[in-house]
């Protein structure tokens, strides 16, 4: 039996021994690491989901601690399992852990993705931030108008209770607050929800899928980060970013995601230099040849943007977009240069708790404040923060509205944003295109 670490970020390296490990007689597991997501290490993964197999429990520790962990728990595999990592990190993780002694995994789709008894289409990405989000609602709105009803089955966030979280249902506002969510979680879920549909979530995605399955007409996938989707897709699309060129040759798993798809949609057209999608558009036909790509843009739509001209503003962002996602400013900026703002405030001097360690080690942030909310005490602290900067007008880039359940004492507005394609190829044709196939016939 090869003992057996799985490197994660509290979403992947659960559902990687969920669906491979658990009931594994030739594999014991005996610890799971965690990075990226402040917070979410030095706790258990429950026994009541780890099976008969493990009746303590998995230990989860700070992935920092790995060279000591292969060593003291006689590890001979280190299982990578979380996204959105360049080529050459990965290979930093890897040979970590060769160097310990033990042997590097990365597993596949043929062991982790499941099958649905429904048409499923799936939505990834390159990277964190490309657009999958406005992607996915475009998606959901055209299948409804099409006549399907459509469940959302979204990549996991389980920062809390991981036992309660199992397997989850958000049908309406009452529900993300009785449940505590995030503001990661509500910038994903509050759009669907308010358009009508219900998102599945959790840990245990088998269950998750099986519970979706039973109003659904077509699962829709939608992918975390630029993770490959945990259910074995019908059709997928994949996003890329057009101010992120190259990136699909050089990130994990974004490069699985292309290779994939079977339509590409190179995002943020307008926003980036035409030379930026040429070099995607060459490495597209080197990487997938097969795949049929569609162009578009991501409009900004902002409240009341006459409010911006001349003033001294502070710019929020989606937090995983910039953290992770490596991007330096997002749509508040954007459209804060747009419409005229009479300065922009770095945000950092205002900074306090968790929010000064997110600029320190984020250095590539420019003039803006990630929404970051991953505990009750961060959200307090980006609260802080927020009241704490000297401006005139807050401009609000995040999917969610943080007026909901921040107590923000300056006045603000809101950008919105929606992705448009340019091009004869269009998501509702290639809509279209599937229903006349797949949908069809997996569903009689």
């Amino acid at each position: 039996m090869r003992k057996v670490v799985i490197l994660g970020a509290a979403g992947r390296d659960f559902h990687n021994f969920l669906t491979f490990y658990k009931d594994n007689p030739n594999y014991e597991v005996v610890a799971f690491t965690a990075t990226q997501i402040p917070g979410i290490e030095n706790r258990k993964f429950p026994a009541e989901l780890a099976g008969k197999n493990y009746p303590n429990g998995i230990p989860i520790y700070p992935e920092e601690q790995l060279p000591e962990l292969v060593k003291k728990l006689q590890a001979e595999d280190v299982v990578f399992s979380y996204s959105d990592i360049s080529h050459v990190d990965l290979m930093h993780k890897a040979s970590t852990a060769l160097a310990s002694g033990a042997s590097f995994v990365l597993l596949g789709p043929k062991d982790t993705m499941l099958l649905s008894t429904k048409p499923v289409i799936a939505v990834c990405a390159v990277r964190t931030g490309a657009g999958k989000s406005p992607t996915v609602r475009k998606i959901s709105l055209i299948l409804r108008e099409m006549g399907y009803n459509v469940a959302i089955v979204r990549h996991p966030m389980p920062y809390g209770d991981l036992a309660k979280e199992a397997a989850q249902k958000f049908s309406s506002f009452e529900d993300l607050k009785n449940e505590k969510v995030t503001i990661e979680e509500r910038e994903e879920y509050e759009a669907h929800i308010a358009n009508g549909f219900s998102v599945y979530a959790g840990v245990d995605y088998a269950r998750i899928l099986k519970f979706a399955e039973v109003t659904a007409d077509v699962i829709i996938f939608d992918g975390g980060n630029n993770d490959f989707s945990f259910i074995r897709p019908d059709l997928l699309f994949v996003v890329a970013d057009a101010l992120r060129p190259g990136h699909e040759l050089s990130y994990h798993p974004g490069e699985v995601n292309v290779r994939m798809a079977n339509y590409v949609i190179v995002n943020k057209i307008d926003a980036a230099p035409k030379e930026n999608k040429e070099k995607i558009l060459a490495n597209l036909r080197d990487l997938n040849p097969k795949a049929k790509v569609i162009l578009a843009n991501l409009n900004d739509f902002v409240e009341n943007p006459d409010r911006i001209k001349g003033k001294k503003v502070l710019c929020i962002e989606d937090g995983p977009t910039l953290t992770h996602g490596g991007l330096p400013t997002g749509a508040a900026f954007k459209v804060a240069e747009q419409f005229g703002a009479k300065e922009i405030v770095d945000p950092r001097k205002y900074a306090v708790g968790s929010l000064k360690e997110v600029f320190n080690m984020f250095a590539h942030l420019g003039k803006v404040l990630p929404a970051m909310g991953y505990s009750d005490e961060q959200v307090k602290e980006l609260e802080d923060t927020i009241n704490n900067v000297d401006c005139d007008l807050i401009i609000i880039g995040t999917p969610v509205d943080l007026g909901k359940f921040l107590h923000i004492e300056k006045p603000s507005v809101r950008v919105k944003y929606e992705i448009e394609e340019i091009g004869e190829l269009t998501i509702r044709k290639a809509l279209e295109d599937f229903r006349k196939t797949s949908v069809t016939s997996k569903s009689s």
